[in-house]
């Protein structure tokens, strides 16, 4: 053995943990946004209204420093796809030097948005573009009395952009990574503009743009080119690494795979995995997806798979005793844990809950305190006997078919683990992982560190929202 393996390493946890993950990712995902001008910091020259939505200049407009600038009362927010707001001109005073734009925290409220370092700016008077400097560059039109113009960041392709009465014009690279407030700048006698952070419905169609962005994420992965037997493998390697002999054999059967040329598949696995890796351990030569490492024990894997799908836990571990005599010598290890765990879930399901209480007393009550994982699985086990009908109880994911299928990926893997020929891999105790997962995880860390290099900022990614059809919708 290559060390000691806990599933509890791999992506498919327990469900119960995975909830608990789901619930903190969504709390995570929660920011404050944006609600109103921020008065404690803003220009002498600004009367606010009491809503903090309207602010008016009364300054004389006559230096470059008396400019009436205000932020709103927080950033935009950052953990999205994208973050906008508009402001609407009620009065474009003397000279219509109104601007709209987003600013850092070390921003000068008596100067314009874009005039400063970290600051971008679109200005009424001459439409340009301001970034960082007292000269701006063509953008769009200015805009006047009755305009809306807004300003939003698209963190998607790290993009400032602006907006003039419902139309978007084009972006520009986002070169500050800090967090940015919206910022509305007013320099003329009189002029008067109202912002909205959202408290009403936008000019411009908001969501419509997030759709199109998604969609050209969605068309770009499409359109990556990929060789034509990539798939096919990769999802025989799949079937195979968990064992699903019967699913399998209908594929093969469904492609024509036992009388395709290996050569190809071999090619098209090592298109995205290490050479090693694609070419089975120790060099061994992958064919239609297969290596010798893939076929390993694959019968007794089946048969495993089987019997713990149909509930029969016993089987299961008196199998696993005489094939891997190991097992015997490891009494809490997790795979023992997530067997007595499941036997008592079975027990549960069938309405026999007094020989679930003794096996509690004699096999579960071992296993408290030895990890924080286990301890959570071991509560809502335990938590199923509150219940007069379990299965509408919090707890009723235990009862579900992917419950077992946890314990069979974990059985499965343990098996896996037991090939000498994988000892070269490492004695990390990880357990195996199939083309896929190392592909998925492979994906992840590219988000991750695409994210990481954007200054954190963007949507988090969740895999398995992805996978589930989540409110991520999209790469």
């Amino acid at each position: 053995m290559r060390g000691r393996f806990s599933p509890f390493d791999r992506s498919e946890r327990s469900s119960s943990v995975m909830f608990r993950a789901t619930l903190d990712e969504e709390e995570e995902d929660v920011e404050e946004e944006p609600t109103h001008l921020n008065t404690n910091t803003s220009s002498l020259y600004l009367v606010v209204s009491t809503d903090k939505l309207t602010a008016r200049y009364t300054g004389d407009g006559r230096h470059g420093n008396d400019v009436g600038a205000i932020q709103a009362n927080r950033p935009a927010p950052c953990r999205r796809l994208l973050y906008y707001f508009e402001m609407t001109v009620k009065d474009r005073g003397e000279k219509g030097y109104t601007a709209i734009g987003f600013t850092d925290e070390h921003f000068k409220n008596s100067r314009q948005p874009g005039w400063e370092v970290n600051s971008y700016g679109y200005h009424g008077d001459d439409g340009k573009l301001y970034h960082g400097q007292g000269r701006g560059e063509p953008y769009g039109q200015g805009f006047t009395t009755g305009d809306t113009v807004g300003a939003g960041i698209n963190y998607a392709a790290q993009e400032i952009f602006f907006t003039r009465n419902g139309k978007v014009l084009s972006g520009v690279y986002k070169d500050v990574k800090s967090a940015l407030y919206p910022t509305i700048g007013l320099h003329s006698p009189d002029e008067k503009v109202e912002v909205n952070f959202g408290q009403r419905k936008f000019v411009f169609d908001v969501e419509t743009m997030m759709l199109e962005e998604r969609g050209r994420r969605q068309r770009a992965v499409e359109n990556m080119p990929l060789p034509p037997a990539a798939s096919h493998s990769i999802v025989r390697a799949f079937l195979l690494h968990y064992g699903y002999h019967d699913t399998l054999t209908a594929f093969d059967a469904a492609c024509g795979a036992a009388s395709a040329d290996g050569s190809v598949d071999s090619i098209a696995l090592g298109e995205f995995l290490p050479k090693q890796e694609a070419n089975g351990v120790n060099g061994t030569i992958v064919t239609n997806g297969t290596s010798d490492d893939d076929m390993y024990a694959l019968d007794q894997r089946k048969m495993l798979r089987r019997l713990i799908r149909d509930g029969n836990v016993d089987g299961v571990i008196i199998n696993l005793q005489e094939w891997y005599p190991q097992v015997k010598e490891e009494h809490y290890s997790t795979i023992i844990f997530l067997l007595r765990c499941q036997k008592f879930i079975e027990l549960v399901r069938t309405g026999q809950v007094e020989d679930a209480v003794a096996l509690a007393r004699t096999e579960l009550a071992s296993f408290f305190g030895k990890c924080q994982d286990q301890d959570l699985l071991l509560h809502d086990c335990l938590a199923l006997l509150a219940y007069e009908r379990p299965q509408d109880s919090p707890m009723a994911y235990l009862l579900q078919f992917a419950q077992r299928e946890v314990v069979a990926d974990a059985v499965n893997a343990f098996v896996l683990d037991t090939n000498p020929s994988m000892a070269c891999i490492g004695k990390d105790g990880k357990p195996p992982q199939s083309a896929l997962e190392k592909l998925l995880r492979q994906l992840t860390a590219c988000h991750v560190e695409k994210r990481f290099l954007n200054g954190g900022q963007g949507e988090v990614f969740r895999l398995h929202r992805i996978l589930q059809g989540g409110k991520d919708g999209g790469w």
